[in-house]
């Protein structure tokens, strides 16, 4: 159940004739009242001699009482409350107590003392209700409604358990605003998938994401296309910025720009600027430190954010609150930055990752800025590196990035559960869903590759590794063993012995430093650590037939290459 108090108004007669009228879009179907302060009150939706004047000029008598000095500006007050598509539909009765509940909860009525507003419910839907109230009591005293959103928000959590409705996530103040009805409306009519709020919100983030100055993030932004209006001060500083979707206009054929942080609190100049200060003050790195500023490979991109991704995951779960959290917001703009470089065939998973995590990366625990400069330079070379290919060392790589931000998201869903942050705990965990199909897609060939090599490892060297497996890891091995994915890592147990390195040493490094009895593929993972921790190529040159057989529509994903049942050879 979601309540949402939309802004005040002046005329209470205009959001009457929206609420009984068509729609917009022709979406109001049988409008009616299912509650009121009186239950008495004129319903022009069922009575046909009552009139929408009639209703309209009981709910303002005790403005009208008011001197014209001592009324509020702006009298009406207008809550929506709006179930799941998943939900039961309520009937009248049921939305009625709704509506009662949410008026008390707001401070807009009190029934126990007789005092409050004059008030009614329409329904006009079948999952969703509409409040409207004037604010003014009969009295003449103006009703109290500090905090009325977090009141209703609390009453909503309530409802839902009695009345056995999808229970939402109690939130923190800390989200970004969503879109308004008329932004959603006005998306569809011109064919939009988001709201411009949306896309401008996205743009942002991506723009921001390693950014260092003032000048590197408005540059961003204009690349990006946007229209650009700074807010500066008469002595010539900036105070912030306001941005707009060339295409999207108002009724004047002008540009409706938004301000920062009306898109994301975390997207205002001030809390902007806290990042790059915290990257001039971090005190593990030396200031005069310069940042790289000379672009990469792509692969060699995606092998840093690994590194820096690996090590932030510790922070995140053992290091204080502060840190945590600046690690987490971190974790965003590296995400941002996969999104904008990598190939197609992961691109979408990898953009609703980081639109999903953007929740998961703000909480009321404010972020000790500069300790996360390791992951906001990853995120630097990702966009400056370009974009990657979707094969070869790219591809690898990539797939080798996913798979510790994975991780790194999963640590910060765990931090955010224990802190009691349930929205952004949710977002955290869908986000690690999403990395987990855009993971699938990138490691396809590469895994497929390696898969196809340690299947025709001669059977003394598979033995070998066998037994190097089962002295590192005595108590996961026969897990392992049975995974289709230990050929793979069979393979890079060869290739690292190859290197000149200790197999058992390098495996027992790679697996101490975190459990892995939880990972869907332990070997997956551990061929990753394994070959970013010994330098190796994340990709191997295929012959032929292994470049054929990966990409064979058998083998179109790496989980099809799993779910293969030939018996494995050298396991004894």
């Amino acid at each position: 159940m979601i309540p949402r108090i939309q802004k005040r108004g002046q005329r209470t007669i205009g959001l009457l004739y929206y609420l009984y009228g068509p729609g917009k879009h022709e979406e109001h179907i049988d409008s009616h009242l299912v509650a009121s302060w009186d239950h008495n009150a004129p319903d022009p939706g069922r009575d046909r001699s009552a009139t929408l004047r009639q209703l309209q000029q009981l709910l303002d008598q005790p403005v009208e009482n008011i001197d014209q000095a001592q009324r509020p500006k702006k009298h009406v007050w207008h809550l929506s409350v709006r179930n799941s598509a998943d939900d039961r539909i309520l009937a009248d009765e049921e939305w009625g107590e709704v509506a009662r509940r949410m008026v008390a909860a707001a401070g807009i009525d009190d029934p126990e003392q007789g005092a409050g507003c004059r008030w009614v419910a329409v329904r006009h839907a079948d999952d969703h209700i509409h409040i409207v109230a004037t604010l003014a009591r009969e009295d003449g005293y103006k009703p109290g409604l500090n905090h009325d959103a977090a009141r209703v928000q609390a009453q909503a959590r309530a409802l839902e358990a009695e009345l056995g409705l999808r229970r939402l996530n109690k939130g923190d103040g800390t989200a970004a605003q969503r879109p308004t009805s008329a932004e959603r409306h006005k998306a569809k009519r011109q064919g939009r998938e988001r709201t411009a709020r949306e896309e401008l919100r996205e743009a942002v983030r991506r723009a921001v994401a390693g950014t260092t100055s003032e000048e590197e993030f408005f540059d961003r932004l204009a690349t990006a296309g946007l229209l650009i209006r700074k807010r500066v001060a008469p002595s010539g500083d900036l105070l912030g910025y306001k941005v707009a979707l060339p295409d999207d206009r108002n009724a004047q054929d002008e540009p409706v720009f938004y301000p920062g942080a009306r898109l994301a609190p975390d997207l205002s100049l001030p809390r902007i600027r806290e990042r790059w200060s915290g990257d001039t003050h971090n005190q593990d790195t030396p200031q005069d430190a310069p940042s790289r500023t000379v672009p990469g490979t792509p692969a060699t991109a995606r092998r840093q954010t690994a590194a820096a991704a690996w090590q932030a995951m510790l922070v995140i779960e053992h290091g204080d609150s502060a840190l945590a959290a600046a690690h987490i917001a971190a974790s965003g703009e590296v995400l941002d930055a996969l999104a904008a470089t990598s190939a197609a065939h992961t691109r979408r998973e990898l953009r609703e990752a980081a639109i999903t995590f953007e929740r998961a990366s703000r909480s009321q625990i404010r972020a000790g800025r500069g300790h996360d400069r390791a992951l906001r330079q990853a995120a630097r070379d990702l966009v400056h590196s370009g974009p990657a290919l979707g094969l070869g060392e790219d591809g690898a790589t990539t797939a080798m990035a996913i798979d510790m931000m994975f991780f790194l998201v999963t640590a910060a869903a765990h931090w955010h559960a224990k802190k009691g942050h349930a929205q952004q705990a949710a977002a955290a965990r869908q986000t690690a869903e999403h990395l987990r199909a855009a993971y699938q897609a990138a490691a396809a060939q590469s895994l497929g590759i390696l898969y196809q090599r340690g299947r025709r490892l001669a059977r003394p060297l598979l033995q070998r590794q066998t037994t190097v497996l089962r002295e590192a890891l005595p108590e996961l091995a026969e897990q392992i063993l049975t995974e289709p994915g230990w050929y793979a890592l069979a393979a890079t147990l060869t290739d690292t012995e190859n290197a000149g390195h200790d197999p058992t040493a390098l495996l027992t490094d790679a697996a101490r430093h975190r459990e892995l009895a939880t990972a869907e593929s332990i070997s997956d993972v551990l061929v990753w650590r394994l070959r970013q921790t010994a330098s190796l190529p994340a990709a191997t040159s295929p012959t032929a037939t292994e470049a054929h057989t990966a990409q064979h529509p058998a083998h179109r994903t790496w989980q099809q290459t799993q779910g293969r049942s030939a018996a494995p050879r050298g396991r004894s």
